[in-house]
């Protein structure tokens, strides 16, 4: 009888012991957001313009002129000659394409070019993008894909702002399992795991590409217990 009492009494312990860590393993699971609005710290300008000639050297001569005038552009505006890259030209000859459609060919030669600014000074692009008007003035043919001549701007100082931002989104995370643990007459326990998800940064709208938004969403299970 008493092993039998023994036995009882130690099921109702290990029965109690069951309980107690099902209540201690309710869970909530919660999210946390960070959003930021930053300027971006790059950008990257290509500008592209094209030359047209029926003769060869007179063509290399217009491309070289074109180049000087651009660059000269470039510089008076304020960019330095480290920001400043010029790809070769790339040059077409329309009578030696296979089909060419055999009609009339204004020009034999038609040489495409790119001038790239790679730099810090968004403000100064931002502005200088406005007077390519001047170029054109010069006699430049400004053109080409409107993708690949669009300005780039690049926010590219992530992980400084990372530790803030995480700490703002596990914070805010925090206080919404608090909320949820109130609400539900439950205590808010101990962080079971936390998931960091992928920062994102995007354009924070299509007119203000050179302003960008950070965005970051931590997720957090929290322990829930009477």
């Amino acid at each position: 009888m008493a092993g039998l009492a023994m036995a009882v009494i130690l099921g109702w312990f290990l029965v109690q012991a069951v309980q107690a860590w099902g209540k201690n393993q309710r869970l909530i699971t919660v999210k946390g957001l960070s959003e930021r609005e930053y300027p971006a710290n790059i950008a990257i300008w290509p500008i592209q313009f094209t030359t047209a000639s029926n003769d060869l050297s007179e063509l290399y001569r217009q491309i070289e002129t074109n180049n000087q005038n651009v660059t000269t552009f470039l510089q008076d505006t304020g960019f330095q000659d480290g920001e400043i890259t010029l790809a070769p030209p790339a040059i077409v000859d329309k009578k030696a394409q296979q089909y060419s459609g055999g009609g009339p060919i204004d020009f034999r030669y038609v040489a495409t070019q790119s001038v790239t600014v790679y730099t810090g000074q968004v403000e100064a692009v931002r502005e200088a993008s406005k007077d390519l008007i001047s170029l054109g003035q010069m006699g430049i043919t400004l053109g080409g894909d409107p993708y690949h001549t669009r300005i780039e701007y690049l926010f590219t100082k992530l992980n400084d702002i990372k530790p803030e931002m995480i700490e703002e989104a596990t914070r805010n995370a925090r206080e919404a399992a608090l909320r949820f643990a109130e609400d539900s007459g439950s205590n808010l326990g101990k962080i079971k795991r936390a998931y960091q998800g992928q920062f994102s940064i995007s354009d924070r709208d299509r007119g203000s590409p050179h302003i960008k938004k950070v965005r970051v969403v931590t997720t957090i299970d929290y322990y829930l217990v009477d």
